[in-house]
């Protein structure tokens, strides 16, 4: 698929909506393009339950000219809240299909390629999971550190709601996710630029500045920490740390789209919501 945005399009994107608060939900229905050419980045973690994803989706379908969605963590969750009780692999899969009958391109479906200002570039989004190499200071295995997390008391609850099924773990799923997306951001051309979509960053710098580092652990994989240079990233989109900023790493643009929970996006003193400008950079973008 291939864009046919005019001079003035955007490629935007945003994620964790969380709009299972109304607060949050109540964001979602102000959200506009700039253009009827926009295209929409969501980075994951809309809602835990397949209603309220399907809310947002759709409702975002029907003003952007093309959403493009990558899994998080809260969208895998089998919740107790959720009438659909599918676990792992089939609950992804009910969510990419849900996603085509929106018309919202999944990791499922082939790249497209922006071709608006400041492309061409392939827009790629992925769903990796995470394989628990990003372990605290001190830490070994992944056995040491969940044990020094529950220390703590900061235990992600995808320990208790995410499923892996049929795989036997998390780390099987995403190594397997890993070396399917590799294959496949591989075969793309070799002067085409990428856009990539995660909800994870795929390197570990964004954690340095979480207040419990120990999370990290459950934030992605030490397998993608060359991706931004074999893949030509132009920029590499994530959320999940609900700390919205851009930084770079050996060049490249990492940009943390996350709206994140009410009690986060009070505290700023930016708008919340804002949906942030991927291609073309925005001015004052290095």
């Amino acid at each position: 698929m291939t864009s046919t945005a005019g001079g003035t399009a955007q490629l935007l994107a945003v994620s964790d909506l969380h709009i299972g608060y109304p607060e949050n939900r109540s964001l979602v229905e102000r959200m506009r393009p700039g253009t009827d050419e926009d295209w929409l980045l969501v980075a994951g973690d809309v809602a835990e339950t397949v209603a309220d994803v399907h809310w947002a989706l759709e409702t975002l379908a029907g003003r952007f000219r093309q959403v493009v969605w990558a899994p998080g963590n809260h969208e895998l969750w089998t919740h107790p809240k959720d009438t659909v009780t599918l676990r792992g692999v089939a609950r992804y899969e009910h969510l990419v299909e849900m996603c085509r009958e929106l018309g919202v391109l999944t990791p499922e479906d082939p790249y497209p390629i922006w071709d608006g200002p400041g492309g061409p570039v392939a827009v790629a989004p992925l769903f990796l999971l995470y394989d628990y190499s990003f372990l605290p200071a001190g830490c070994a295995t992944k056995e040491q550190g969940l044990e020094y997390a529950h220390g703590t008391g900061i235990v992600c609850n995808d320990e208790f709601l995410l499923h892996p099924d049929p795989y036997p773990s998390r780390e099987a799923w995403c190594r397997a996710r890993v070396a399917e997306t590799e294959r496949r951001l591989a075969a793309l051309p070799d002067d085409l630029p990428t856009v990539l979509v995660n909800h994870y960053p795929l390197d570990r710098h964004p954690m340095d500045v979480l207040w419990y580092p120990e999370f990290a652990m459950w934030c992605g994989t030490a397998l993608t920490a060359d991706w931004h240079r074999r893949f030509r990233v132009e920029t590499m989109v994530y959320g999940h740390l609900h700390i919205p900023r851009t930084t770079w790493h050996e060049g490249v643009r990492f940009e943390e789209v996350s709206v994140g929970y009410p009690r986060e996006w009070r505290k700023r003193t930016e708008p919340p919501g804002r949906l942030r400008r991927i291609v073309p950079r925005e001015v004052g973008a290095l």
